[in-house]
């Protein structure tokens, strides 16, 4: 019996054996355990987005990602070998949802390949994000301390920044060399911000004051504990943090002088592939830079007259829309009060919004995340140059719900009559539910749940703005006059991404198209046009997301005439999670066939 138990147990372990082998290091029996390998390779190199989706791998809770222009060259060859791995596999065998996953891989990983020529081809720092803004707000909000040991943890990562840093700056230094060197502004406004992160007191920085936060919450350190790791988080922050951040300010002092106010790609080496590039990435479509640029003259066209339609009918006179615009921008009975109080005010009334659109969607929506959305500012430190707002999906653990981050920066910029449709285009039924959701459906292997497609997730969103009004939530003809400024906004960006990046526009032109056409403040329109800039192609991809899903809905409501149900018609959008546009045809394509 001994030696049968024995010989089993050999014969178990050697079977476990080979299972492991041939999942670690050769093609797995099993497409869905290559998927699951896939993400958990990747996972595995980045230890901040391991603490961001609150997976509990704690030995990684110290570390910061690896920054290295060799970590990226790896990158290159590892997507290589999985393109190789994954077409090994018979596509013709594979169930329904494996064949999505395979196309949906498939897209993904070309698509980052396909990028290795331009992999320098971006601005690392930029106004809009970057390590320097990003550490700490990646320490805000992913780093939890609920332990002595992630406390700990905490200090050992701001003690680990200058190596990060320094991987960055050896990255800028490489593309100074390629002749890819940000516009005079971009270095501007970083070394603006990076000089008054240094200038903080330790104590006031938001390093320590959201350690602080988060240590107060913890019951299982002692206060004088608290005390002791609090002051070595004030240590870390002025004796590795700061010199990290110095390193930055003294290279871009040096690189400001070689400069210039050029804004669009064309000017790097091979620009226009690049450009052409991107918009493929980004839309995940074939148009040309010059089909966007015509397609949004087309919608700046339609929406414009629209508007002047209900201002028209409201009383207001001629057919300057943008003066109008700015106009009914400064009416006070739109404005909030420019005091704290009045932000506050904003945060509340955005929740009451996404509250009411919430409990009045059963008709429209049979598939909806069971997460909660929260409306929260902006932080401080960074909104003078963050949009006017963004969304962070909740955490894989469940620990935070999905958030709502509004710009409180400019209290023009928040007039009542757009509140409506940002909280629909940022939330409800935006993108929490988009988000939220594919994270929670059952059965998707995890890449699946997290892979972006711009065009995709940001046509929902827009998308989302206008089936809000057309199900009744925008009844006041303002609040539909904010809405059609919105997509007014989003056809914009069509000929100013175009126009800057192809057409040779300098920023001071698209500034002026943008602010004269849609008569949004011009601090919001700034920082649009100046996100374009160091983004490029990715606006493109909100207009051209949306219009396919109306188109797609047009078709299936053609195709299935009294059987079409909006709700039927959602669910098979947003079941299968974030997918390129040419996917998310078929699988339209696949609900109208077995209604």
């Amino acid at each position: 019996m001994k030696k049968f138990i024995l010989y089993t147990l050999g014969i178990i372990v050697f079977v476990l054996g080979v299972f492991l082998t041939n999942l670690i290091w050769f093609k797995p029996f099993s497409i869905n355990m290559f998927f699951n390998r896939v993400f958990v390779e990747f996972a595995l190199q980045s230890p901040e987005l391991i603490s961001s989706l609150g997976l509990p791998i704690d030995w990684y809770n110290d570390e910061l990602d690896d920054a290295s222009d060799s970590k990226d060259l790896k990158l290159f060859t590892k997507l290589d070998d999985d393109l190789k791995t994954l077409h090994e596999y018979d596509f013709d065998s594979l169930g329904y949802q494996q064949k999505l996953s395979y196309e949906v891989m498939d897209s993904f990983l070309q698509s980052m390949r396909d990028g290795k020529k331009f992999r320098h081809y971006n601005y690392p720092l930029n106004q809009l994000f970057g390590v320097q803004n990003g550490f700490p707000s990646f320490m805000d909000s992913a780093h939890r301390v609920k332990s002595k040991g992630d406390a700990e943890d905490y200090i050992a990562r701001l003690k680990k920044v200058k190596t990060k840093f320094s991987q960055v700056l050896d990255g800028l230094k490489m593309r100074e060399k390629e002749k890819i060197i940000p516009p005079t502004f971009v270095v501007e406004k970083v070394l603006k911000e990076m000089n008054a992160f240094v200038a903080t007191p330790a104590k006031e920085n938001i390093l320590y004051q959201s350690f602080e936060k988060k240590l107060a919450k913890t019951d299982e350190i002692s206060d004088e504990e608290k005390q002791q790791l609090k002051n070595k988080v004030a240590d870390a922050i002025v004796k590795d943090v700061y010199p990290a951040y110095q390193i930055f300010i003294d290279y871009f002092n040096e690189l400001k002088p070689k400069t210039n106010d050029t804004a669009g790609v064309w000017k790097f080496p091979d620009g226009e592939e690049f450009y052409r590039y991107q918009l493929k990435r980004m839309t995940t479509s074939d148009y040309t830079p010059q089909q966007i640029h015509d397609i949004g003259l087309s919608e700046v066209a339609r929406i414009r007259q629209q508007m002047l339609d209900i201002l028209h009918q409201q009383g207001y006179q001629g057919d300057d829309l943008g003066s109008i615009m700015r106009g009914l921008g400064e009416e006070q009975r739109f404005l909030y009060p420019d005091t704290d109080a009045g932000r506050e005010q904003i945060l509340k009334d955005y929740q009451v919004i996404i509250d009411e659109v919430n409990a009045g969607l059963e008709s429209a929506f049979s598939l909806r995340p069971k997460t909660g959305v929260e409306v929260l500012r902006i932080p401080k430190f960074k909104e003078k140059t963050s949009p006017g707002a963004y969304y962070n999906g909740p955490k894989l653990d469940g620990s935070t719900p999905g958030r709502f981050y509004a710009n409180l920066y400019d209290i023009k910029a928040t007039p009542k009559y757009g509140m409506r449709t940002l909280a629909y285009h940022e939330a409800i039924p935006g993108h929490h539910f988009q988000i939220a959701l594919k994270q929670e459906i059952e059965g998707l292997p995890m890449f699946r749940k997290l892979v972006p497609f711009t065009a995709y997730t940001e046509g929902w969103a827009l998308y989302a703005e206008r089936l809000a009004w057309e199900l009744g939530f925008e009844k006041d003809p303002f609040d539909n006059l904010g809405r059609l400024q919105a997509e007014l906004f989003r056809a914009v960006r069509l000929v100013v991404d175009s126009g800057i990046h192809y057409k040779h526009w300098t920023r001071e032109q698209a500034i002026d198209y943008m602010e004269s056409t849609t008569g949004i403040a011009h601090s919001d329109v700034v920082a649009e046009i100046e996100r374009y800039i160091v983004m490029p192609g990715q606006a493109c991809a909100y207009k051209v997301g949306m219009l396919k899903i109306l188109e797609l809905r047009a078709k299936a409501k053609k195709a299935l005439g009294d059987k079409f149900t909006l709700a039927d018609f959602h669910k098979a959008v947003l079941e299968n999670g974030s997918v390129p546009l040419v996917i998310l045809e078929q699988i339209v394509n696949d609900y109208i066939e077995v209604p």
